[in-house]
C-alpha cells in the first residue's frame, strides 16, 4: 500500500504543531509520510521575542531546533516558490538558493502565517524595525546599543535626542511588551554611560485607538497606559504614523518626533504566496470550514495566522493567536489521520483561555478565564504560563536559569554582529607569530 503523503508548510504554531500531532501517529503506523517544509530550520516561541530585543532572554533559549522535535516526520529547509493544486505539487528552493525541489502531496497543510504589512506609508518599509523574527529582536537590540555608544561621546552632545529616541508604533502586545522591554533595558544601561542620563532617554509609544491593548478591553488597556506613562514613557493616543524620514518619525497630529529608531507592530498581512491561489479568501487570509479545509481546493487545509476558521458557537472567526493555532494544528492533525481512515472529522471548537500582557518593570496585566488581573501578579503570571507553553524541558530551564540571573546581574550590552574577521591580501608581507613562554 502505498504511503498517504501530507506537506505542512510552515513551521509556526499552526504548522508545528500539527507535525507534533502526527509525529505520535507516526509512531504506530507506517502508511504515512509526514514532511514539514520552514525558512528557517528552528521553532520560534514569539510571546518571549521582545525579552530578547531588551537583553532579558539569551538568543537561542527561545528557539527550538526542528530535528530535535520531530524524530519521524521529515524536515525540508527551504523558501516555498509555488504552489499547482491541479497537479498537487510544492515547488521548494534550498535557502541558499542552489535550487528547487517538486514535492508531491495527497494532503497539504498551509501554515504560512503572516508578514508585516507597511500600509504603504513613506519610508516605513526602509527605515523601521519591526518585531516578527529572531533577527528582527537582534537587530533592535544592536540599535539601541549602537545608539547609547555614539550618543556617550561628547562630539555627539549635539545629536543625543534622536539618537536616544524611540518611537513604537502599535498598542497591542506587540507593542506595549516591546516599548516597556526595550525602555527598561535602555534605562537600566545608562549606568555604564557616563555622560547619559535617565532624563536623556525618550519613549514615544503611538497607537490610533483610545486606549492600549484593546484586545483586553477598556479597563486594563487604560491601566496598562497609566502605568507606562507614570514611568517616563509617553503614550500618543488616537494617532498615527504619517510617515519616516531620515531625521525622524512624522505623526498624523501633525507632530515631528526626531529619532533614528522607529518600531513597526501596527500591522500584518497574510502570507503573500496566498494571493497566487484562486481559492476564497478575506483580507488575504483562506477562508475555511469548521474541519479547517479549505473549500474548492482537494486536500488542501489551513491553520494558525493565514486561516480564518468559523466559530460556530459565537459567529465570526477564531482569532489569530498562538493559543487557538497549537489547538488548530493538533484538530487538523487529527482530522488528517481520520480522512485517511475514513472515520468522522472533529470540529475545531475553542474558547480563548485568556491574553496577558507584560509592561515593564515586573508589572503586567492580564485576562484570565474573564477576570481581570494587573501589577506584580499578571506579570508572575504571564511569565509562568509561557515558560510551561515553551517547547523542550532544556529551553524550559535555560529561560528559567535567565530569569533567575537577571535577578542577580545587569543585562548584557554585547551588540551581536555576524560579519567575519578581516584578514589581509596575499601581497602584504605576513608577520611572524610571536611565540609565548
Amino acid at each position: 500500500m502505498r504511503e498517504t503523503r501530507i506537506v505542512i508548510l510552515g513551521g509556526g504554531f499552526g504548522g508545528l504543531y500539527t507535525a507534533l500531532e502526527l509525529e505520535k501517529v507516526l509512531a504506530r503506523r507506517n502508511d504515512l509520510q509526514v514532511t514539514l517544509v520552514n525558512r528557517e530550520n528552528f521553532f520560534l516561541f514569539t510571546p518571549m521575542l521582545h525579552e530578547v530585543a531588551a537583553s532579558d532572554l539569551d538568543v537561542t533559549h527561545i528557539v527550538n531546533p526542528v530535528r530535535k522535535l520531530l524524530k519521524r516526520v521529515r524536515f525540508f529547509e527551504g523558501e516555498v516558490s509555488s504552489l499547482d493544486l491541479e497537479k498537487k505539487t510544492v515547488s521548494v528552493t534550498h535557502t541558499d538558493g542552489s535550487h528547487s525541489h517538486e514535492l508531491p502531496y495527497d494532503h497539504l497543510v498551509l501554515g504560512l502565517g503572516s508578514v508585516t504589512n507597511f500600509f504603504g506609508l513613506p519610508g516605513l518599509a526602509e527605515r523601521a524595525f519591526t518585531m516578527k523574527s529572531l533577527g528582527d529582536a537582534l537587530s533592535l537590540r544592536n540599535r539601541l546599543i549602537a545608539n547609547l555608544e555614539a550618543a556617550d561621546f561628547e562630539c555627539a552632545s549635539g545629536e543625543r535626542e534622536p539618537l536616544l529616541t524611540v518611537v513604537v508604533a502599535g498598542g497591542g502586545f506587540a507593542g506595549v511588551e516591546t516599548a516597556a522591554a526595550t525602555y527598561d533595558f535602555m534605562l537600566e544601561a545608562l549606568s555604564f554611560y557616563p555622560h547619559l542620563s535617565e532624563e536623556l532617554i525618550r519613549m514615544v509609544l503611538v497607537h490610533p485607538g483610545t486606549h492600549l491593548l484593546p484586545e483586553l478591553g477598556e479597563e486594563l488597556g487604560s491601566y496598562a497606559g497609566r502605568v507606562l506613562q507614570s514611568r517616563g514613557i509617553e503614550v500618543r493616543l488616537g494617532t498615527r504614523v504619517k510617515a519616516v524620514t531620515p531625521t525622524g518619525v512624522e505623526l498624523a497630529d501633525g507632530e515631528e518626533v526626531r529619532t533614528t529608531t522607529v518600531v513597526w507592530t501596527a500591522g500584518s498581512s497574510a502570507h503573500p504566496l496566498l494571493a497566487t491561489l484562486s481559492l476564497k479568501k478575506e483580507k488575504g487570509r483562506l477562508v475555511t470550514d469548521e474541519f479547517l479545509r479549505v473549500p474548492g481546493a482537494s486536500s488542501v487545509w489551513a491553520t494558525g495566522d493565514c486561516a480564518l476558521i468559523p466559530d460556530r458557537a459565537r459567529g465570526g472567526y477564531f482569532p489569530p493567536t498562538a493559543q487557538h493555532a497549537l489547538r488548530e494544528g493538533r484538530t487538523l492533525a487529527r482530522n488528517l489521520v481520520s480522512v485517511v481512515d475514513q472515520r468522522p472529522l472533529s470540529a475545531f471548537v475553542f474558547t480563548t483561555l485568556g491574553q496577558l500582557a507584560a509592561i515593564g518593570k515586573r508589572r503586567g496585566v492580564a485576562r484570565v478565564f474573564g477576570i481581570n488581573f494587573s501589577g506584580f501578579f499578571a506579570w508572575w503570571l504571564w511569565r509562568t504560563i509561557y515558560l510551561a507553553k515553551l517547547p523542550r524541558f532544556e529551553k524550559k530551564v535555560r529561560v528559567a536559569l535567565d530569569w533567575t540571573l537577571d535577578l542577580v546581574f545587569s543585562k548584557d550590552l554585547v551588540q551581536l554582529q555576524t560579519p567575519r574577521s578581516r584578514g589581509l591580501s596575499a601581497d602584504v608581507e605576513a608577520v611572524p607569530e610571536a611565540k609565548t613562554a
